[in-house]
This record gives C-alpha cells, structure tokens and sequence, in this order.
C-alpha cells in the first residue's frame, strides 16, 4: 500500500514536468523520425501477467524483427551504438525519456515507479532457459527502474541482474521500503543526467540488502563463520 501510494504521489506531483517531455519529445519523434510516434509490445509485468506496453518509438521501424547477436545477453540489451536507433531515438533512449510514458501503466495499477523491468515473451523464454527461478523477480510489480539501471545494463551479466532485481522484489514484498524506492529514483535521475557515476555490482547490492548484511555475505563466502567474526561485524 506504502508502495502505491509513493508511485501516485511521485508522478502526480512531476506531471508539470513529464507532461510537456513527453509532448516535446513525440513532437521530435515525429518530425525527426516520422510515424508511429509510440511503440507498443507485449510486455511479461509480473509472474504470471503481461500488458500491452506503451514507449516512445527510438528504433527503426520493424526493429524488433532483427536477430539480436548472442553477446548482447538473453536480456537482449541493444547497444548505445546500435544502428537500430534513429539519430533522436539515441538521444531520447540516453536520457531514459522513452521509458516516461509507462507512467501511464504505473497510474493503472500495471506497473510500479521502481522494479524488475518488464520482459517481452522473446526475452522470458531464453532466461527461463538458464534461470528457472525467473519468477522470483516478480515477488513486486515490474517497474520502470531498478538496480540494474544504477550499474548500467551493459555493465552487468544476465545472473547479476536477475539476482539484484530478485533481491530488491524479497525485501520489498516482506517490508515495503518508500526510503528505498526514493533513494533508487534519485540515483536514476543523477546517474542519466550525469551527476554521478553509475555504481558498482555491490554497491547497488548493498543499496538494497544493507551494508552489514553485505559484509557477513562477503565473509560467508571466503571463509566459515566465527562467533568472533558475528560480533565484529554486529
């Protein structure tokens, strides 16, 4: 509820901004790219949910046709560089603006500010592949952003993600955190503008689990752990 309440609270008080954005950068779209303005795809929003969803167009038309190579990841992450984009499409894609009409599926209910982002069918059935417990990323609402996105998803494997997005959905499905989401949206906002750098595997993973949880995970993992080693990190 906590959650729901942050999500309609957020993008109603920024809907001075968001508006003309997306107002402004459909125009470009438009003049720059032509028609259709919008792109829509069938999008995997929760474990056993999926929704129509909305985007500003920043690809070529019938993009989603072409075969992506294998070193882009079952995610599929198409490279900055890609000559997939148009010229405004890069732009727009840079500053994460092709993402803002999804507000719309957040006000519906559909989605959440900050989450697992949403899989087409294409990209669920190769993770399933390797990654039967998929669906544990769905413990919360897909969202618009998340951990990942502080790291970069060039910066990350397929396992990173899924485990820092696995990882925000438990904690938040067993104790809703609006402290957390803010501090995700926040860091979103600085690192795509370029007032921070983006963060590193663990410290996105730390954002989330806490950093005395972090440590006694780190110390798990090299050697077996002492009543000494507890109460040095308590």
């Amino acid at each position: 509820m906590r959650k729901r309440v942050f999500d309609v609270v957020v993008i109603c008080l920024a809907a001075v901004v968001w508006m003309p954005v997306v107002a402004l950068s459909g125009l470009a779209v438009l003049i720059f790219s032509g028609r259709p303005i919008f792109y829509r795809s069938r999008r995997w929003v929760g474990a056993g949910t999926a929704i129509e969803m909305v985007k500003l167009r920043v690809m070529i038309r019938d993009a989603n046709k072409v075969v992506a190579p294998i070193e882009a990841g079952r995610f599929l992450n198409t490279p900055a560089d890609s000559p997939l984009y148009t010229k405004v499409g890069r732009i727009l894609d840079g500053l994460g603006l092709n993402e803002i009409p999804q507000f719309v599926h957040v006000l519906k209910g559909e989605m959440s500010i900050v989450g697992a982002r949403p899989l087409t069918d294409v990209v669920r059935d190769a993770l399933m592949e390797q990654h039967e417990e998929l669906d544990g990323r769905w413990d919360t609402p897909a969202g618009l952003t998340g951990l990942p996105q502080l790291v970069g998803r060039q910066d990350l494997t397929d396992a990173q993600r899924l485990h820092l997005e696995a990882s925000y959905a438990r904690r938040t499905a067993a104790t809703p955190s609006i402290r957390l989401d803010f501090m995700i949206l926040l860091n979103t906002v600085l690192i795509t503008f370029g007032l921070r750098k983006p963060m590193t595997y663990d410290a996105a993973l730390e954002l989330v689990e806490g950093r005395k949880t972090r440590v006694r995970q780190l110390r798990a993992q090299s050697y077996p752990a002492t009543a000494a080693d507890a109460d040095a990190v308590a």
